[in-house]
């Protein structure tokens, strides 16, 4: 299924449902603009994570991965958790996992139980990237500090894009 299909279904609101006064055609709008601005700032949150594994002169590794490696964290975690906790696709994992431990940012222990199950964790090069990208994620937190009014927006955005993330889960779970 399509992205397109996907929108085109959860935008069939009746304007019964909506209850606050709006048209179903604003819902429409602002429904159409919040998923465009989630695929916009995703992009641009990989550009931040880009620009600054660049001022590490780290260039083997793409945003994507970076993020995998805090994702992994101080955590020593089988691959299967990586797929089902932290949403990353198999085919995404196998790939990612491969060359992260080629370039040295992973190590990765079989279980001596199931020699199918592969534990990771990171190595002392990969913990370095993750330190400096959670000092970046540090540094544009200070931007809100004090501004009790961006606080508050955040907190609305979240609250907003977790109830998205459960009826897009129920689309995908119960049709």
């Amino acid at each position: 299924m399509t992205v397109q299909t996907l929108r085109r279904s959860a935008l069939k609101i009746d304007t019964a449902d909506i209850g606050i006064g709006a048209s179903a055609e604003t819902v429409r709008s602002g429904y159409l603009e919040l998923t465009s601005m989630l695929d916009r700032l995703h992009r641009r949150y990989l550009d931040v994570v880009r620009v600054e594994l660049e001022s590490m002169g780290i260039n083997n590794i793409n945003p994507s991965q970076a993020l995998m490696l805090v994702g992994i964290g101080d955590e020593d975690i089988p691959v299967r958790d990586l797929i089902h906790r932290k949403g990353y696709q198999a085919s995404t994992v196998s790939y990612n996992v491969k060359k992260l431990s080629e370039y040295g940012y992973l190590e990765q222990e079989r279980a001596a139980h199931d020699r199918r199950s592969v534990r990771l964790r990171l190595s002392p090069k990969g913990r370095d990237i993750v330190t400096r990208l959670r000092d970046l994620e540090a540094r544009h937190m200070e931007f809100s500090n004090g501004r009790s009014e961006l606080l508050r927006g955040m907190e609305n955005a979240t609250s907003t894009l977790r109830q998205l993330d459960q009826i897009w889960a129920e689309y995908i779970t119960f049709g």
